[in-house]
């Protein structure tokens, strides 16, 4: 009987839902070239011109709205991708929304992130 216990399969349990805390703050980095076109987390295809970004909780699809605290500028971006996985930092937007932003020469910026309205 021990045997047969031993051997049965284990139960798989669903990784729990990502949550969808949204306001929050920190430091924000970007992404590009290096990446254009390999494979998101989300199963899509990496665009770096597109207004995309990774965020290690947020659901694929949510919209964020992405503001730099010391100059006001703000994008909305899709989340299709998990990261960052740098230290303090809590977004990583594709270098297109850098760029709009205005973050692509310093690298990384203070930002708020809102959920889109």
């Amino acid at each position: 009987m021990l045997l047969l216990v031993a051997c049965a399969p284990k139960a798989v349990r669903p990784a729990p839902a990502p949550r969808a805390d949204v306001p929050q703050g920190g430091l924000a980095s970007f992404y590009g070239e290096g990446f254009d076109g390999k494979l998101t987390a989300s199963g899509e295809r990496f665009d770096r011109t597109a207004f995309t970004a990774a965020h290690k909780t947020l659901p694929f699809d949510t919209c964020v709205r992405v503001t730099v605290v010391e100059t006001g500028k703000s994008v909305e971006v899709r989340v299709n991708d998990r990261g960052p996985f740098v230290a303090g930092r809590v977004i990583d937007v594709s270098e297109g929304a850098a760029r709009a932003l205005g973050i692509v020469e310093q690298g990384v910026a203070q930002v708020r992130l809102q959920r889109c309205d």
